[in-house]
């Protein structure tokens, strides 16, 4: 079973205190691709550092949307700059987070703006973050797709089945994370049963939310596997063919991690 995390954070306390551990561990359980990344700009070098020394890490450019003002003049120039480098394959994360508020909403719209705008101009795929802001996400994204050249993925979906519908009607993938294997996720399971096989991906969003059984520990991406595992119960599938149909999605989508390994 060959699987891709599509979103981690190999960088962040947990994991970069023993990256090739961490790293040597995924690929053990057929982990064969893993996109790292990143939060704030101060990472960026790092995170592409990683996919440097590792054939099958990739990495991406973006500020979380806790991070907008403390980004106040970052614009789409300097996105686009650095995801002029090879390895870098996405946009992101970037999005809403109205849950926490972290940062300012206005200021969180633009950074938001920012993103997509680098997206239309890098030609690379949107990261989406979104957490109780669906209003807002589905409208910025609608109006992005209406204006051409933007594509993506809803990370760590925990959204409603309205804005995964909207989401996939916008063309952007559905991706899910260990919070799909959780009790209290029975809305995401339902949603999970029905998403489309050719817009879906997996993903462990680790160092956090470790799925069942390992919930409560350091989330790695070796765990992807158990999400994988619970998504195809869930679907009435095999295992091995959700893993094939989710890296099959993973490069489809990230092109560039495609033409990479084509060449």
């Amino acid at each position: 079973m060959k699987l891709i995390d599509s979103h981690c954070h190999l960088n962040y306390e947990g994991l970069v205190e023993r990256q090739d551990e961490v790293l040597s561990a995924a690929r053990e359980r057929g982990v064969g691709g893993f996109l790292n990344i990143s939060t704030r700009q101060r990472e960026w070098n790092d995170v592409i550092a990683v996919a440097e020394r590792n054939a099958d890490v990739w990495a991406s450019v973006g500020v979380h949307p806790h991070e907008a003002d403390a980004h106040p003049d970052l614009g789409a120039s300097a996105l686009v700059e650095a995801a002029n480098h090879p390895r870098v394959i996405a946009i992101g994360e970037c999005g809403l987070d109205y849950f926490y508020d972290k940062s300012d909403r206005n200021s969180q719209r633009e950074r938001f703006e920012a993103h997509i705008d680098a997206a239309r101009q890098s030609r690379l795929p949107l990261v989406v973050h979104t957490r109780d802001a669906e209003e807002d996400t589905a409208e910025i994204l609608g109006e992005a797709v209406k204006r051409g050249g933007v594509t993506g993925v809803l990370h760590c979906f925990t959204g409603s089945a309205d804005l995964a519908r909207k989401g996939l009607d916008f063309g952007f993938f559905i991706s899910l994370s260990g919070i799909v294997t959780f009790k209290n996720a029975q809305d995401l399971q339902e949603t999970a049963k029905w998403l489309p096989a050719d817009q879906m991906l997996v993903e462990t969003d680790s160092p956090f939310l470790a799925p069942v059984p390992h919930r409560g520990q350091k989330c790695e991406p070796a765990f992807v596997a158990e999400t994988a595992t619970f998504v195809a119960g869930l679907r009435g599938e095999a295992a091995e063919q959700l893993a094939e149909v989710t890296t099959a999605n993973f490069f489809r989508l990230f092109t560039r991690a495609s033409e990479e390994a084509a060449a």
